[in-house]
Formats: C-alpha cells, sequence, structure tokens
C-alpha cells in the first residue's frame, strides 16, 4: 500500500503569482458619490453665534462673539479676526473645495449712522453664523481637526494654534489618500457634466436672489406697518387728549367729548397690533431671508470654487507647461550648439524638475475635478432647502394672520360700545 501511495500523481499546484492572481477581487469602492441627505447634514452640528456685550468704552473698538456648537457642547469666545484667520487656513487646506466667504471687517467710513453701525455689527454676526454653520456641517470640513480647534480651544491664542494645526497637516491633496488615483474614480464626461451642472446652479443662484430680495421686503414692510399701527394709534390718542372746548357752533359737543375719550383708549390696542406686526417682520427675517441667505452663500462659495479651479488650478498647469516647452527647446538648441557640458547637465536637471511639478500639477488639476464633481453634489443635496424655506414662510404668514386676526376681532366689538350704534364697520350712504 506504501508503494501505491507513493506512485499516486502530484498536484500541481503552480506558481504562487497564479494563485493571487485568482484571489477575489473586493469590488471598487465608490469614493465619489456623497451618500448624504440634507437632514443628515444639518444634525451634524449647530453652532450659535452670539455678540457679548461691549463693555470698554463708548465706540465699538474689538467685537467680541460667544461661539457656542450643539456637537462639542462648548462655547469659546471669538473675535473678528479670529474668524478670518480660521477662514485663511481653511482655504489652504481645501483649496479645492467650497469655502464660504467671510462677511466685511468694517462698514464704509463717513457714510452710515449709528444707528446703521449697529445694524451693520448685527448683520454680521449673523453672517458669522451662517458661515461657521456650513463649516460645522460640511461633510469633510466637519471631522477635521482645524474645524475643532476653532470650535473648542480655549487657550489664548486661537490663531497661532490654527496655524499650528495648518503646517503639520498640510492641504487636503496631502493628506487624502485616492488623492493620486482620482483620475481613476472621474467619468469620462467629466468636463461635460461640469458646464451642465454649472449652468444649472448659476441660473438656481439668480432666481434665489430673486427670492431673497423680496423676502427682505416683505419683512421691511411688516416692520414698516408696525411703525405705521404704532403712529396710528399715537394719533389717535393725541386727538383724544386734545382738551380744548368745542365753540357754540359744534352741533352736539357732548358727543365729540365722549367720542374723543374713546379715542383714546384705542391706542392700547394699536399698540398690540403694532407688536404683532414686529414679531411678523422679525419671523420672516429670522425664519426665511435667514435660510435663503445660507443657501445663497453656499451657491456664492460654489461659483467661487469654479472660478479657483480655472485661474488657479488649470491657469498654473498650463503655465508649467508653457515653461516645459521653452526649457525643452532650450535643451535642443544646447545639443545643436556645443555648450559647456555644466550648462547643459543644469538645463536637464531643470527639465526633470519641471516635469516632475507638472505631474504634480496634472495629479492637482485632476483631485481638483474630482473635489469639484463632490461639491456639486453637495449643491444638490442642499436643493431640499426649498421645501424648508417655504414652510417657514407659509407658517410665518399664518401666525402672524392668526394673531392679528385675533386683535382685530377684539377690538371689532370694542368699536360698537364706543361709538354707538355704527361701529363704523357699514358704509354711509
Amino acid at each position: 500500500k506504501l508503494s501505491l501511495l507513493f506512485q499516486l500523481p502530484k498536484p500541481q499546484l503552480g506558481e504562487l503569482k497564479d494563485l493571487n492572481a485568482l484571489r477575489m477581487q473586493p469590488a471598487q469602492e465608490d469614493v465619489l458619490t456623497m451618500s448624504q441627505t440634507l437632514d443628515r447634514l444639518l444634525v451634524r452640528d449647530t453652532v450659535q453665534v452670539e455678540l457679548i456685550p461691549e463693555k470698554k468704552g463708548l465706540f465699538l473698538k474689538h467685537v467680541e462673539y460667544q461661539v457656542t456648537s450643539q456637537r462639542y457642547k462648548i462655547s469659546v469666545y471669538r473675535r473678528y479676526s479670529d474668524f478670518d484667520v480660521f477662514h485663511e487656513v481653511l482655504l489652504q487646506r481645501f483649496a479645492y473645495r467650497v469655502v464660504p466667504a467671510l462677511p466685511p471687517k468694517r462698514m464704509l467710513k463717513g457714510v452710515l449712522t449709528s444707528i446703521s453701525e449697529r445694524e451693520f455689527i448685527e448683520g454680521r454676526r449673523r453672517a458669522l453664523g451662517r458661515f461657521i454653520n456650513l463649516v460645522a456641517r460640511h461633510p469633510f470640513f466637519s471631522e477635521d481637526e482645524l474645524v475643532k480647534t476653532f470650535l473648542t480651544f480655549s487657550g489664548s491664542d486661537v490663531q497661532t494654534k490654527l496655524r499650528d494645526t495648518y503646517k503639520k497637516m498640510g492641504d487636503e491633496f496631502m493628506t487624502n489618500r485616492i488623492a493620486t488615483q482620482a483620475k481613476e474614480y472621474l467619468p469620462a464626461d467629466i468636463q461635460a457634466q461640469f458646464s451642465t451642472s454649472r449652468e444649472l446652479i448659476r441660473n438656481i443662484h439668480n432666481s434665489f436672489q430673486k427670492l431673497r430680495d423680496r423676502a427682505e421686503k416683505m419683512a421691511e414692510r411688516s416692520k414698516e406697518n408696525a411703525t405705521d399701527l404704532l403712529m396710528f394709534g399715537r394719533e389717535l390718542s393725541t386727538l383724544g387728549s386734545d382738551a380744548s372746548s368745542l365753540p357754540s357752533l359744534a352741533s352736539s359737543p357732548s358727543t365729540w367729548g365722549t367720542l374723543r375719550q374713546s379715542l383714546k383708549s384705542l391706542s392700547v390696542e394699536f399698540a398690540v397690533l403694532s407688536d404683532k406686526a414686529a414679531q411678523q417682520g422679525r419671523r420672516e427675517e429670522d425664519d426665511v431671508v435667514e435660510k435663503l441667505n445660507i443657501f445663497l452663500d453656499l451657491l456664492q462659495s460654489y461659483r467661487d470654487l469654479c472660478e479657483r479651479h480655472e485661474k488657479g488650478v488649470l491657469h498654473e498647469h498650463q503655465r508649467a507647461l508653457h515653461k516645459y516647452g521653452m526649457m525643452k527647446r532650450q535643451m535642443m538648441s544646447a545639443t545643436v550648439q556645443p555648450k559647456e557640458q555644466a550648462s547643459v547637465e543644469q538645463l536637464e536637471s531643470r527639465i526633470v524638475q519641471q516635469e516632475n511639478a507638472i505631474q504634480t500639477m496634472e495629479l492637482r488639476n485632476y483631485f481638483s475635478l474630482f473635489c469639484l464633481h463632490q461639491e456639486t453634489q453637495l449643491i444638490f443635496i442642499y436643493l431640499p432647502i426649498t421645501s424648508h424655506i417655504l414652510g417657514a414662510f407659509v407658517n410665518s404668514q399664518v401666525q402672524g394672520h392668526r394673531e392679528m386676526g385675533a386683535v382685530w376681532n377684539e377690538l371689532q366689538p370694542k368699536l360698537g360700545c364706543l361709538f354707538g350704534g355704527n361701529n363704523g364697520l357699514e358704509p354711509y350712504i
């Protein structure tokens, strides 16, 4: 039996490299597609930016903000210059993604009044809040150490901390694991997709700007209505407070005297109506205009990104290619016309360096397109915010009309008591 066993044929296992080729290959990861929804982005974090009352002197030299992150459950204090440095390093780290712009630091001197100065500071606070919320909810920014540092670092010099944090990491191209293979994940018609999406987003941007402008006018009209109602009531009160005696030719002086007292009491109801109209204006501003503005900030940052891609990465790539062409021509000239060996070797070294630079630029160009494709998806992920805006708009109108309607309804029967049978609702013939 033992001899029979040794006569059996030996199995042919083949080469190890052949076995490696037979291994099951995992399905390629879809790193290009963002599997996100708007609701999932919105719950990542909510950051409150509140103005800290100025206590030093009469003039605002340094405005400070309290920045509170729900995610990290911490409040830190930041000045505008801290936001500015954060924006600077964020743009350096994520040059190929949508980084929202900051509001201007200062207003035009000698143009705005003190009231407008307060409005400017409030507008800047709102804009900084929109900026940090867009950043804190971004799929990639939200998990970055820079954002965590800005939202949580409570040391004395956050600006130095931010710059040091960036220096340790470098830009996204240096840290993203698929940056150098981005070309492999891009669809063949990436340029056509980009052009189509860019035009569509440009049209969306223009429409939302018009919606925002109309919403701002409606909020302003609500505030003006509040002022008008208050002044209307005051004028009634002034009319009712006139204690001048009536001349003898007045047909019924006692009637006017009674009516005058009634007019004076109506100013209370009109003050309530004014307050309701002012609340309506604030709701329209906070719930509708702000939601429109945050989406507009995102759309504008996308347009800025498209310009950076075209004027930055592509332009630098073309310049590098032009410089490389000039070097190659110099090299060809050197081979035709005898030159010193050292100068020829130096030129060869420069050409090799330029070739490496061009290769890096090409990789960066593809990575820029890769990021641009993802950021385009982010815009479309945010589009359902339209329903949030419309819902806020309808709710603000329903609540405002209901509250004011209740006051008007309370006022109506009082007119009958004040003025007798005709309460002013039936026209005179």
